[in-house]
């Protein structure tokens, strides 16, 4: 499995913003992706990106405010989370993809390995 840790998670104003980072312990996989879990709710997709062409996906509540990147000769992955909103407080966590598959995986199930999670807590 891969080892993931993210950082970058704290405590911000409605309005404003913050970056997610999720270093992985390998290179090897196909996808990574963000997840995030709020308070009584399950965990939901955020947005993922395919570690070789680039390739990305973002939930609806994550378009056009979050910006999914990858740094691959870091094994870094990042969310930069712009005009944060409270509904956007959870904890987000990092999830990564060994194996191919020909899209940007979005469900849970397709993703074989998982950070400890970071907390996000927007204030309004």
């Amino acid at each position: 499995q891969v080892q993931l840790v993210e950082s970058g998670g704290g405590l911000v104003q409605a309005g404003g913003s913050l970056r997610l980072s999720c270093v992985a312990s390998v290179r090897t996989f196909h996808a990574m992706g963000w997840f995030r879990q709020a308070p009584g709710k399950e965990r939901e997709f955020v947005a993922a990106v395919s570690w070789i062409g680039g390739s990305t996906w973002y939930a609806d509540s994550a378009s056009g405010r979050f910006s999914i990147s990858r740094d691959n000769a870091k094994a870094t992955m990042y969310l930069q989370m712009n005009s944060l909103k409270p509904d956007d407080t959870a904890v987000y966590y990092c999830a990564a993809r060994t194996e191919y598959i020909d899209y940007v995986p979005h469900a849970l199930y397709e993703y074989d390995s998982w950070g400890q999670g970071t907390q996000v807590t927007v204030s309004s």
